[in-house]
């Protein structure tokens, strides 16, 4: 159980290095580093030795020849090596508790991949490396590297049901796609509508694991696949459900794409389709040749296969694996298939992309086909011919490519790769269909090299690392077949061939050459926003990567970054355990002095050293640091803040804290240390509300602020959130896994809550606010016609609720908020745009609404929250069209209550979220800029930040 605090940094900030909050608490940062339970070496470890970050085990050794068993198997041999030197590596049991996963030869070299075992449990991320050479009839160790937690003691033995588990994962996978909005797609109608929705997500459990904070904390891991009930995009998230206390402790898509932009899942890796058996059909005879155009217009050869019974010429290539049926590069033909039907499964009834004729035609080369397969060629060829390396998974699989896959019918401008297959989206006017340049087949080629090699996890600093490597070898390929220069200042795009209507500089998805740096251009986010950064964080390392290429030419550096992935890199590697394995794969491939300079010195231009984090600086003044939660909120009133917050390496459940908002003072510990998950608290200066999750229930509790005991006042069957209070009445949102959402209020006393919508499913209610005994809430009505969307006040003395005043017909709502005399919130007219949002004002009889920061105006909002004080509208929300990546961040504007001025509260670089207002312009909020969730606060706006 956790202590109270009685003492918080303010405002200095403390930081670790390497891994983060990946490991510290669902959404965190990664860039943090779980504190483990150290057992202290017994002497200094030698120069080649890279000690581990607060675990007894090093996370590289490096130039070192020590015998081996040479008669046993490779597996066996590193584990002996790592039981006969334990004072190096301080594993106890190295037999009991690593598990060979994959040993890999090229010549005299072995690379033997071990998972951590904890107790039998597999530890998530927890992977050791060790490379041998075998030859002569002698093997010796030159070198470890990876991940073994020292410290971890959990015990193994879940309280929670399997089935708690999935139902649990699935309704926090919904509330996270549910949001901060209410639209019209959310609109249900009796129980029909409910048993959609049931379809719309499932979970699956795939077993025990621990999750390496301290000591450790057991899960479910539990993979949730569907459709957004509300976009229709495919859902996969991968949930990890303490199995104590059924909270989701982790939790982040499992979607690799080559953008940020749309989304689509991923699934287990398997060497063939389910659809490719259709090959068995084709000429047994291997090399037919045929050709196609691509879409700029080059023509180019194409390995075919001829299906007899259909006299048909498909876009099968099974020259490159040895002209076996099983093993090939196929391309489908995916263009009436919509992604959600394509993302983490083998769609039925899919066909081979054919043509009578060996010579394919138009609808070939239009559909992105002719592109898609000779690409794929090229890309296998490469890793085969400069890697020695036999298709994705190193042993020949099979090679899956979709092409043309729309969204909803219409254009669906992204890649990715799910585990099996590539698919590529069909465009629109101003792009190609996605596989119309190399480096994007490169680069979701190699997402696939990846997951068979380092398996780095695709959130956060490793995510970001898995981006770098696919963007890197993907433009390595595309600038190899084409012959450009590295000096071209255009050789560092990605994507930059799929542009119709403008010049490539301008509709590139990215640039490895932007100079980005970890000092300047990394940004601190949650899981909720591009996974953690994979996207947005990316092109720091591959920068790096890319002026390592230009300086000691492709051949070496490809050599070296290879080398450093498939033999140095395990899943949790951040930046600087990228450098090192970089670092040490050049040494290992026998560079000079001088590139050896060269590569430390890529890496040191790009910010990527020892320490970086502590680098990054804030305006803002640190009311809590390290939260190490995300996704809980922090709520404001009568002065006091109040916030979820788990120990400093993120191992224990969450505990409620309040503090003043003046910063005066220690924070108090107001839950109870009982093993449960003490989340979404709110205050109005007197008592503190919140959620607590157990094994069993999902209790709302409330203690007051000057102390007393905790009472519960409900048990809800499902989840909840956007609890505040005032003077006594609890206002809360039960959000239920069909979808449903629906405001309720308690009053002191009540057993059960009163529901201001009946709480049906013909209509929903969510995002609510309170003061001064009214709610103000959105909701989703029927009518005779259609579903309407309204904002509503509800005053809770007479029970009467009135519908605000619109100046359009809302598409979509967000959150509201109140102060003594108006009701605000947002709302979006118009669906067609990127999703901007106007604010409105209306008395708190609902009328005289008006429009204080326009939807439709230039520079308008993308907001996510909002919250009102008395002389102000705070909003948390990005800009659009902007190609600055600081500011397609969620940041904190704030309006006048007029809206006649709008100001940034603060210009910190990294992710600005849950805002609340105090008094005045105060506001209070979770900030992500030093790569942690730290609570802060500024008392006035901070300008333009110009």
């Amino acid at each position: 159980m956790r202590k109270a605090r009685t003492s918080t940094q303010r405002p200095g900030i403390s930081r670790g290095t390497g891994l983060a909050a990946l490991l510290g608490a669902a959404g965190l940062l990664l860039t943090a580093v779980p504190a483990q339970a150290v057992t202290p070496p017994a002497a200094a470890p030698p120069a080649d030795v890279i000690p581990g970050a607060e675990t007894a085990t090093p996370s590289l050794v490096d130039g070192i020849r020590e015998a081996a068993d040479a008669k046993a198997s490779p597996a066996d041999a590193a584990l002996g090596h790592l039981d006969a030197k334990d004072s190096r590596y301080r594993i106890a049991e190295p037999r009991r508790d690593l598990a060979p996963l994959r040993t890999v030869r090229n010549g005299a070299k072995e690379v033997v991949r071990l998972q951590q075992k904890h107790h039998g449990i597999p530890v998530f991320g927890g992977q050791y490396v060790v490379r041998m050479e075998s030859k002569g009839g002698e093997r010796v160790v030159t070198g470890t590297s990876g991940k073994y937690f020292t410290g971890l003691k959990t015990g193994t033995k879940a309280t929670l049901s399997k089935e708690t588990a999935v139902r649990r994962a699935v309704a926090a996978t919904a509330a996270r796609l549910g949001g901060k909005t209410l639209s019209k797609g959310d609109a249900v109608r009796g129980k029909g509508a409910r048993s959609a929705k049931a379809a719309a997500l499932t979970g699956a459990v795939g077993g025990l694991v621990v999750i390496p904070r301290g000591e450790g904390v057991l899960a479910y891991h539990v993979t949730v696949r569907g459709t957004n009930p509300t976009t229709g995009e495919p859902v996969l998230r991968q949930v990890y459900i303490d199995a104590r206390a059924g909270f989701p402790v982790l939790q982040f898509s499992g979607i690799k794409t080559l953008t940020a932009q749309k989304a689509a899942a991923s699934a287990a890796a398997h060497r063939t389709a389910p659809g490719s058996a259709r090959a068995a059909d084709a000429d047994p005879a291997a090399g037919l040749k045929g050709t196609g155009v691509k879409l700029d217009g080059a023509k180019v050869d194409l390995d075919v296969q001829l299906d007899t019974a259909r006299d048909q010429y498909m876009l099968i290539d099974q020259s490159r694996m040895g002209g076996t049926s099983k093993n090939t590069l196929t391309t489908w033909d995916a263009r009436d298939r919509d992604v959600s039907e394509v993302s983490g499964i083998w769609p039925s009834g899919l066909k081979e992309f054919s043509h009578p004729a060996k010579e394919f035609g138009k609808d070939a080369t239009e559909s992105g086909a002719v592109d898609a397969h000779w690409a794929a060629g090229k890309v296998y060829d490469y890793f085969k011919t400069n890697h020695a390396r036999d298709s994705l998974d190193g042993r020949g699989m099979t090679v899956n490519s979709l092409v043309g896959v729309t969204f909803f019918g219409g254009p669906y401008v992204n890649a990715f790769w799910d585990g099996q297959k590539m698919v590529y989206g069909s465009g629109d006017e101003d792009y190609k269909p996605l596989s119309a340049d190399l480096d994007v087949v490169g680069h979701e080629m190699t997402h696939g090299v990846v997951e068979n090699t380092a398996n780095l996890v695709y959130a956060g600093q490793s995510g970001a690392l898995n981006e770098a490597l696919a963007d890197y070898f993907g433009n390595a390929i595309d600038t190899g077949v084409s012959g450009a220069s590295m000096d071209d200042p255009d050789a560092g795009l990605i994507g930059e061939d799929l542009c119709r209507t403008t010049k490539p500089r301008d509709c590139a998805l990215r640039n490895l050459n932007d100079g980005a740096s970890t000092s300047k251009n990394f940004l601190g986010v949650a899981f909720g926003t591009d996974n953690g950064g994979v996207h947005l964080n990316s092109t720091i390392f591959s920068g790096a990567l890319w002026d390592l290429r230009q300086d000691v030419g492709g051949e070496l550096a490809d050599r070296i970054v290879y080398k450093a992935l498939a033999e140095y890199m395990t899943p949790l590697d951040g930046f600087t355990d990228g450098r090192n394995a970089v670092l040490a794969a050049a040494k290992d491939l026998g560079v000079t002095a001088k590139q050896l300079a060269v590569v430390k010195r890529s890496f040191n231009a790009h910010g990527i050293v020892d320490g970086w984090e502590d680098a990054l600086g804030v305006d803002s003044d640190q009311l809590l640091g390290k939260i190490n939660t995300s996704g809980t909120g922090v709520q404001a009133g009568g002065g006091w803040w109040t916030v979820s917050q788990s120990n400093d390496d993120g191992s224990e459940p969450y505990s409620v804290y309040a503090g003043r908002t003046d910063g005066k003072g220690a924070p108090k510990l107001i839950s109870p240390n009982d093993g449960r998950y003490h989340v979404y608290p709110a205050t109005d200066g007197k008592t503190v509300v919140w959620a607590a999750y157990g094994t069993t229930s999902l209790d709302i509790l409330s203690r007051p602020l000057a102390g007393g005991p905790v009472k519960k006042l409900y048990t809800s069957t499902t989840n909840v959130g956007g609890l505040r209070v005032e003077n006594g009445v609890v206002v809360f949102e039960s959000i239920g896994i069909f979808g449903d959402r629906h405001v309720a209020h308690l009053r002191p006393g009540d057993r059960e809550p009163t529901f201001v919508d009946g709480g049906g499913f013909d209509t929903l209610t969510a995002l609510p606010a309170i003061k001064n005994g009214k709610l103000v809430y959105a909701k989703l009505y029927p009518t005779p016609e259609e579903y309407k969307l309204g904002v509503e006040v509800y005053d809770l003395k007479t029970g009467k609720a009135t519908l605000a005043e619109q100046l359009g017909e809302p598409q979509s709502l967000g959150q509201s908020g109140i102060n003594s005399t108006h009701i605000f919130w947002l709302v979006d007219e118009n669906l067609n745009d990127q999703g901007q949002m106007g604010v409105h004002r209306s008395g708190l009889d609902g009328t005289g609404t008006v429009d204080i920061s326009p939807e439709a105006k230039p520079n308008a909002l993308l907001p996510f929250d909002l919250t009102a004080s008395e002389e102000a509208v705070t909003v948390s929300s990005a800009l659009p069209d902007t190609a600055l990546r600081n500011e397609s961040l969620p940041k904190l504007w704030q309006l006048t209550t007029d809206g006649s001025r709008r100001e940034r509260v603060s210009c910190n670089r990294g992710e600005q979220i849950s805002p609340a207002a105090v008094v005045g312009r105060q506001v209070v909020w979770i900030d992500g800029t030093t790569g942690w969730t730290d609570l802060v606060t500024r008392e006035r706006p901070a300008g333009l930040c110009g």
